[in-house]
Protein backbone atom coordinates (compact mmCIF):
# COMPACT_ATOMS: atom_id res chain seq x y z
CA UNK A 1 0.00 0.00 0.00
CA UNK A 2 0.87 3.66 -1.41
CA UNK A 3 0.72 6.39 1.64
CA UNK A 4 -0.23 9.44 0.08
CA UNK A 5 -0.05 13.06 1.17
CA UNK A 6 -1.92 15.76 -0.78
CA UNK A 7 -1.40 19.63 -0.96
CA UNK A 8 -3.26 22.16 -2.01
CA UNK A 9 -6.22 19.80 -0.96
CA UNK A 10 -9.65 21.54 -1.38
CA UNK A 11 -8.58 22.88 -4.47
CA UNK A 12 -9.90 21.81 -7.68
CA UNK A 13 -6.82 19.64 -8.98
CA UNK A 14 -6.38 18.63 -5.26
CA UNK A 15 -9.77 16.85 -4.58
CA UNK A 16 -9.89 15.13 -7.91
CA UNK A 17 -6.16 13.65 -6.62
CA UNK A 18 -7.50 13.13 -3.47
CA UNK A 19 -10.92 11.42 -5.31
CA UNK A 20 -9.06 8.93 -7.24
CA UNK A 21 -6.47 8.15 -4.81
CA UNK A 22 -9.15 7.14 -2.99
CA UNK A 23 -10.36 4.78 -6.03
CA UNK A 24 -7.24 3.01 -6.08
CA UNK A 25 -6.79 -0.64 -4.59
CA UNK A 26 -2.78 0.28 -3.87
CA UNK A 27 -3.17 3.39 -2.22
CA UNK A 28 -4.54 5.36 0.58
CA UNK A 29 -4.44 8.69 1.57
CA UNK A 30 -3.04 10.01 4.94
CA UNK A 31 -2.76 13.45 4.83
CA UNK A 32 -4.19 16.76 3.51
CA UNK A 33 -2.45 19.69 3.58
CA UNK A 34 -3.82 23.36 2.95
CA UNK A 35 -2.66 26.95 3.02
CA UNK A 36 -1.10 28.05 6.03
CA UNK A 37 -3.31 29.07 9.16
CA UNK A 38 -6.71 27.83 6.77
CA UNK A 39 -9.90 28.37 8.10
CA UNK A 40 -10.94 23.87 6.79
CA UNK A 41 -8.09 23.09 9.68
CA UNK A 42 -9.53 20.01 11.42
CA UNK A 43 -12.24 19.60 9.03
CA UNK A 44 -12.36 16.20 7.44
CA UNK A 45 -11.38 16.87 3.62
CA UNK A 46 -14.04 14.11 2.48
CA UNK A 47 -16.80 16.24 3.92
CA UNK A 48 -15.11 19.63 2.81
CA UNK A 49 -15.24 17.67 -0.67
CA UNK A 50 -18.79 16.99 -0.55
CA UNK A 51 -18.02 12.98 -0.56
CA UNK A 52 -18.48 12.00 3.41
CA UNK A 53 -16.22 11.53 6.14
CA UNK A 54 -12.99 9.93 5.15
CA UNK A 55 -11.05 10.50 8.59
CA UNK A 56 -8.27 12.33 6.98
CA UNK A 57 -8.45 16.23 8.58
CA UNK A 58 -7.40 18.72 6.85
CA UNK A 59 -4.10 20.79 8.17
CA UNK A 60 -2.17 24.16 7.16
CA UNK A 61 0.96 24.32 5.90
CA UNK A 62 2.86 25.67 8.48
CA UNK A 63 2.53 22.02 10.56
CA UNK A 64 3.88 20.04 7.09
CA UNK A 65 6.86 18.93 8.72
CA UNK A 66 5.19 17.83 12.05
CA UNK A 67 2.66 16.14 9.91
CA UNK A 68 4.96 14.19 7.40
CA UNK A 69 6.70 12.88 10.55
CA UNK A 70 3.62 11.59 12.43
CA UNK A 71 1.85 10.08 9.14
CA UNK A 72 4.83 8.60 7.24
CA UNK A 73 3.80 9.28 3.80
CA UNK A 74 5.32 7.47 0.99
CA UNK A 75 4.54 10.30 -1.29
CA UNK A 76 3.90 13.50 -1.34
CA UNK A 77 1.98 15.33 -4.38
CA UNK A 78 1.85 18.84 -4.66
CA UNK A 79 -0.32 21.09 -6.71
CA UNK A 80 -0.16 24.64 -5.87
CA UNK A 81 1.55 27.66 -6.54
CA UNK A 82 5.97 27.44 -7.43
CA UNK A 83 6.52 30.12 -4.96
CA UNK A 84 4.47 27.92 -1.83
CA UNK A 85 5.54 24.31 -3.43
CA UNK A 86 9.51 25.25 -3.67
CA UNK A 87 9.70 25.30 0.38
CA UNK A 88 6.82 22.08 0.43
CA UNK A 89 9.82 20.60 -2.02
CA UNK A 90 11.98 21.93 0.82
CA UNK A 91 10.40 20.40 4.06
CA UNK A 92 9.14 16.93 2.15
CA UNK A 93 12.58 16.17 0.51
CA UNK A 94 14.09 17.00 4.59
CA UNK A 95 11.51 14.48 5.71
CA UNK A 96 12.28 11.77 3.63
CA UNK A 97 9.17 11.74 1.45
CA UNK A 98 9.13 11.47 -2.14
CA UNK A 99 7.09 14.10 -4.36
CA UNK A 100 5.32 13.82 -7.43
CA UNK A 101 5.23 17.79 -8.41
CA UNK A 102 2.48 18.97 -10.86
CA UNK A 103 3.02 22.69 -9.94
CA UNK A 104 4.32 24.99 -13.00
CA UNK A 105 5.68 28.45 -13.04
CA UNK A 106 8.89 27.58 -11.80
CA UNK A 107 11.45 29.74 -12.35
CA UNK A 108 15.47 28.44 -12.95
CA UNK A 109 16.11 29.54 -9.74
CA UNK A 110 13.63 27.59 -8.10
CA UNK A 111 14.13 24.27 -10.18
CA UNK A 112 17.72 24.34 -8.81
CA UNK A 113 16.63 24.74 -5.38
CA UNK A 114 13.94 21.83 -5.69
CA UNK A 115 16.96 19.68 -7.45
CA UNK A 116 19.57 20.81 -4.59
CA UNK A 117 16.50 19.63 -2.09
CA UNK A 118 15.65 16.19 -3.91
CA UNK A 119 19.31 15.14 -4.19
CA UNK A 120 21.02 16.84 -1.02
CA UNK A 121 18.21 14.39 0.95
CA UNK A 122 18.35 11.45 -1.56
CA UNK A 123 14.74 10.68 -2.09
CA UNK A 124 12.39 10.09 -5.04
CA UNK A 125 10.62 12.01 -6.92
CA UNK A 126 8.72 13.39 -10.48
CA UNK A 127 8.29 17.23 -11.49
CA UNK A 128 6.56 17.33 -14.43
CA UNK A 129 4.38 20.59 -15.72
CA UNK A 130 2.22 18.44 -17.40
CA UNK A 131 1.15 14.70 -16.64
CA UNK A 132 -1.25 13.83 -18.82
CA UNK A 133 -0.20 10.69 -20.85
CA UNK A 134 -1.14 12.47 -24.36
CA UNK A 135 0.44 15.99 -23.65
CA UNK A 136 3.96 13.87 -23.17
CA UNK A 137 3.03 11.94 -26.33
CA UNK A 138 2.96 15.62 -27.67
CA UNK A 139 5.83 16.56 -26.46
CA UNK A 140 7.99 13.52 -27.92
CA UNK A 141 6.47 14.23 -31.56
CA UNK A 142 6.81 17.91 -31.57
CA UNK A 143 10.69 17.35 -30.39
CA UNK A 144 11.10 14.98 -33.41
CA UNK A 145 9.73 16.70 -35.80
CA UNK A 146 11.36 20.28 -35.08
CA UNK A 147 14.75 17.82 -36.18
CA UNK A 148 13.02 17.15 -39.40
CA UNK A 149 11.51 20.71 -39.86
CA UNK A 150 14.27 22.72 -39.22
CA UNK A 151 13.66 25.25 -41.88
CA UNK A 152 10.23 25.75 -41.11
CA UNK A 153 8.51 28.93 -39.10
CA UNK A 154 7.39 27.28 -35.14
CA UNK A 155 4.73 29.04 -33.13
CA UNK A 156 3.07 27.82 -30.30
CA UNK A 157 -0.19 28.71 -29.34
CA UNK A 158 -1.66 27.84 -25.17
CA UNK A 159 -5.47 28.37 -24.21
CA UNK A 160 -6.36 28.17 -20.25
CA UNK A 161 -9.06 29.00 -17.82
CA UNK A 162 -9.42 32.51 -16.95
CA UNK A 163 -8.28 31.39 -13.73
CA UNK A 164 -4.77 30.35 -14.23
CA UNK A 165 -2.03 32.91 -12.61
CA UNK A 166 0.83 32.43 -15.21
CA UNK A 167 1.39 32.66 -18.41
CA UNK A 168 2.84 31.33 -20.99
CA UNK A 169 1.54 27.63 -19.52
CA UNK A 170 4.40 25.59 -17.85
CA UNK A 171 3.53 23.10 -21.04
CA UNK A 172 3.97 25.69 -23.42
CA UNK A 173 7.51 26.79 -22.11
CA UNK A 174 8.56 22.74 -22.15
CA UNK A 175 7.28 22.22 -25.56
CA UNK A 176 9.57 25.63 -26.77
CA UNK A 177 12.56 24.40 -24.84
CA UNK A 178 12.50 21.03 -26.18
CA UNK A 179 11.79 22.96 -30.19
CA UNK A 180 14.78 24.90 -29.17
CA UNK A 181 17.27 22.22 -28.00
CA UNK A 182 15.99 20.08 -30.98
CA UNK A 183 16.96 22.58 -33.82
CA UNK A 184 20.23 24.14 -32.40
CA UNK A 185 18.44 27.04 -30.28
CA UNK A 186 18.19 28.92 -26.64
CA UNK A 187 14.83 30.20 -25.77
CA UNK A 188 16.28 32.95 -24.33
CA UNK A 189 17.80 34.56 -27.53
CA UNK A 190 14.69 33.44 -29.92
CA UNK A 191 11.68 33.18 -27.83
CA UNK A 192 8.98 36.00 -28.97
CA UNK A 193 5.85 36.23 -26.43
CA UNK A 194 3.22 37.86 -27.98
CA UNK A 195 3.44 40.34 -30.96
CA UNK A 196 2.40 43.76 -30.70
CA UNK A 197 2.82 46.97 -33.21
CA UNK A 198 5.14 47.02 -35.68
CA UNK A 199 7.81 44.45 -35.20
CA UNK A 200 9.21 44.00 -38.45
CA UNK A 201 9.17 40.76 -40.50
CA UNK A 202 9.51 37.48 -38.41
CA UNK A 203 13.10 35.95 -38.53
CA UNK A 204 13.79 32.31 -39.16
CA UNK A 205 15.06 32.10 -35.74
CA UNK A 206 12.01 32.87 -33.81
CA UNK A 207 10.27 30.80 -32.01
CA UNK A 208 6.27 32.55 -31.18
CA UNK A 209 4.65 31.73 -27.90
CA UNK A 210 1.32 33.13 -27.54
CA UNK A 211 -1.43 32.99 -24.18
CA UNK A 212 -5.03 33.14 -24.04
CA UNK A 213 -7.10 33.09 -21.28
CA UNK A 214 -10.73 32.91 -20.55
CA UNK A 215 -13.77 30.76 -19.45
CA UNK A 216 -13.32 27.15 -18.05
CA UNK A 217 -10.75 25.97 -20.83
CA UNK A 218 -8.60 22.98 -18.99
CA UNK A 219 -5.84 23.01 -21.59
CA UNK A 220 -5.22 23.24 -25.24
CA UNK A 221 -1.50 23.79 -26.74
CA UNK A 222 -0.66 23.86 -30.56
CA UNK A 223 2.76 23.91 -32.12
CA UNK A 224 2.81 25.20 -35.64
CA UNK A 225 5.20 24.41 -38.04
CA UNK A 226 5.05 26.81 -40.93
CA UNK A 227 6.49 26.60 -44.34
CA UNK A 228 6.19 27.49 -47.51
CA UNK A 229 3.34 26.83 -49.33
CA UNK A 230 2.34 24.06 -45.89
CA UNK A 231 1.93 24.16 -42.51
CA UNK A 232 1.43 21.29 -39.96
CA UNK A 233 -0.27 22.04 -36.53
CA UNK A 234 0.12 19.44 -33.44
CA UNK A 235 -2.64 20.11 -31.25
CA UNK A 236 -3.23 18.52 -27.45
CA UNK A 237 -6.60 19.31 -26.61
CA UNK A 238 -7.20 18.64 -22.36
CA UNK A 239 -10.98 17.81 -21.77
CA UNK A 240 -11.26 17.51 -17.98
CA UNK A 241 -8.54 17.73 -15.07
CA UNK A 242 -9.01 14.10 -14.65
CA UNK A 243 -6.58 13.80 -17.99
CA UNK A 244 -3.70 15.16 -16.12
CA UNK A 245 -5.05 13.30 -12.55
CA UNK A 246 -4.12 9.80 -14.25
CA UNK A 247 -0.98 10.66 -15.18
CA UNK A 248 -0.39 11.71 -11.29
CA UNK A 249 -2.00 8.21 -10.09
CA UNK A 250 1.04 6.39 -12.56
CA UNK A 251 3.93 8.89 -11.18
CA UNK A 252 2.82 7.80 -7.19
CA UNK A 253 3.57 4.12 -8.39
CA UNK A 254 6.43 5.35 -10.26
CA UNK A 255 8.27 7.61 -7.88
CA UNK A 256 8.00 4.63 -5.20
CA UNK A 257 11.05 2.81 -6.89
CA UNK A 258 12.76 5.96 -9.11
CA UNK A 259 16.22 6.41 -8.63
CA UNK A 260 16.77 8.44 -5.21
CA UNK A 261 18.35 11.61 -5.71
CA UNK A 262 16.89 12.48 -8.86
CA UNK A 263 13.96 14.14 -10.68
CA UNK A 264 12.29 12.30 -12.77
CA UNK A 265 10.12 13.04 -16.08
CA UNK A 266 6.87 11.98 -17.61
CA UNK A 267 9.03 10.61 -20.45
CA UNK A 268 10.89 8.25 -17.45
CA UNK A 269 7.03 7.28 -15.99
CA UNK A 270 5.52 6.14 -19.38
CA UNK A 271 8.41 4.84 -21.11
CA UNK A 272 8.96 7.28 -23.79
Amino acid sequence: MIDVAVTGASGRMGAMIINTILKQDDMQLVAAIEAPNTPLEGKDVGEVMGIGLINVPIVGAEKLSETLKTKKPDVLVDFTIASAAVETIKTTAQSNVNLVVGTTGFTDEQMAENKKAVSDNQVRAVISPNMAVGVNVFFKIVEELAEILTDYDVEIIEAHHKHKKDAPSGTAVKAADLIAAASNRKMDEVGVYGREGMVGERTPEEIGIHAVRGGDIVGDHTVLFAGDGERLEIVHRAGSRQAFVNGVIKAIRYVVEAEKGKISSMDDVLGL
